[in-house]
């Protein structure tokens, strides 16, 4: 059964750092072995020149993977983030972030996964992710 995404924002709320909710992702859908997040556009999380942090979008597509991860267990989970590897393919500026992160590989004690992260108003690709997490529980 698909977990909801009232579910997954109380996973996001119970669990993670408050400056990791300081970011404002919210839960926009779920699927069996995905997870869409969104970033919302705050000038709080741009750099100089006005685009979004790197930083900001590597948190956002971590929290993203746990998501997903969860949705594809069915229930949430300890877990640890063994590996992340982004690259920035154009800045975002101005505009909200949707963070797709979706399962590849879901074993007993590991997993995988692959991370788009696209700029809401234009759809042009702002970055890719892939993670590996190690399951804990």
């Amino acid at each position: 059964m698909t977990m909801t995404p009232a579910e997954a924002d109380k996973i996001l709320a119970d669990n993670f750092a408050p400056w990791v909710l300081d970011l404002g992702l919210s839960v926009e859908t779920l699927g069996d072995d995905h997870a869409v997040l969104r970033l919302p556009w705050s000038q709080r999380l741009a750099r100089e020149g006005g685009a979004l942090s790197g930083q900001a979008l590597m948190a956002a597509a971590d929290t993203a993977t746990v998501i997903a991860i969860s949705a594809a267990r069915g229930a949430y989970g300890p877990m640890t983030t063994v590996q992340q590897s982004t690259s920035f393919q154009r800045a975002v500026s101005g505009s909200d972030v949707l963070i797709k992160a979706v399962v590849t590989k879901l074993g007993r004690r590991m997993a995988f996964a692959d991370i788009t992260m696209t700029d809401s108003a234009s759809g042009d690709l702002a970055a890719r992710a892939s993670t590996v997490y190690a399951l804990l529980g």
